[in-house]
């Protein structure tokens, strides 16, 4: 039975290093380790992505990242412990990505930002993206407490600095938390539903000006949808309603 995963990024790097007994948590590793556990891990990351999680085999990683598989279990223990440290390595890219949205900048430069960068995220890294995916779609046994704690945390605070600019009248009205639900389906399918895209396009692979007609389009979607001088389209349709019932009144 696998165990969750730790829930600070910080705490999980610790835990591993100590449920593993390797070097004492803190104490920086050489560079020819850091390089050989890099490797790995983004061989793990690719492999993870096809395979899934059961399907993955240690020995396909250690291939993949050119190591012995006896080098893969001293740096990370046990398959378990590889994949936990990939999904957190992936999760505090992710929300990284978002530091643009803060409550000096501009709201429409911030958000293309915003868009721009998970637009490329999903072009650098999309097995990165598929990890992730596939760890939702089988009920994310190993992220679960983190996507009720630290991704909740991240999304309130993110929502709030959007309600701010809403209340400063440099927005539209619109729901927050929903429009990061939005963001993410839009920008991360180019990696999630890569095949498809690039099969209804035409291609072998996504152009990578595919990636950039696709985050500028995403861009003007979101800008026009809550820029201030436009309301959300049920509450036009109220305010347009208003004065015809008010003239069936009258009549």
């Amino acid at each position: 039975m696998t165990r969750p995963l730790p829930k600070s990024a910080a705490r999980a790097r610790r835990a591993l290093a100590a449920a593993d007994g390797r070097r004492p948590p803190g104490r920086p590793a050489g560079a020819k380790r850091r390089r050989n556990e890099a490797r790995i891990l983004e061989a793990a990351e690719a492999v993870f992505a096809s395979a899934g999680f059961s399907g993955a085999r240690t020995a396909a990683i250690a291939r993949r990242a050119g190591v012995p598989k006896a080098n893969l279990h001293y740096y990370f223990g046990t398959k378990e412990a590889l994949y936990r440290k990939v999904l957190e390595n992936i999760l505090e890219v992710w929300l990284g990505l978002g530091d643009s949205i803060r409550p000096g900048a501009d709201p429409a430069e911030a958000l293309a930002a915003y868009v721009a960068a998970k637009v490329e995220h999903s072009r650098r890294r999309p097995h990165a993206s598929k990890v992730f995916a596939n760890e939702l779609l089988h009920g994310a046994p190993q992220i679960k407490g983190y996507l009720r704690h630290e991704l909740k945390r991240w999304v309130d605070g993110k929502a709030a600095v959007i309600d701010g600019w809403v209340a400063q009248g440099r927005l539209a009205p619109i729901q927050s938390r929903h429009l990061f639900f939005v963001l993410w389906a839009m920008t991360q399918t180019y990696a999630d539903f890569g095949v498809q895209v690039a099969a209804v396009l035409g291609r072998r692979s996504i152009a990578p000006q595919d990636y950039q007609d696709a985050a500028a389009l995403i861009t003007q979607l979101i800008l026009r949808g809550t820029a201030v001088d436009r309301e959300p389209l049920p509450q036009r349709r109220r305010e347009e309603r208003r004065p015809q019932m008010n003239a069936d009144q009258k009549g």
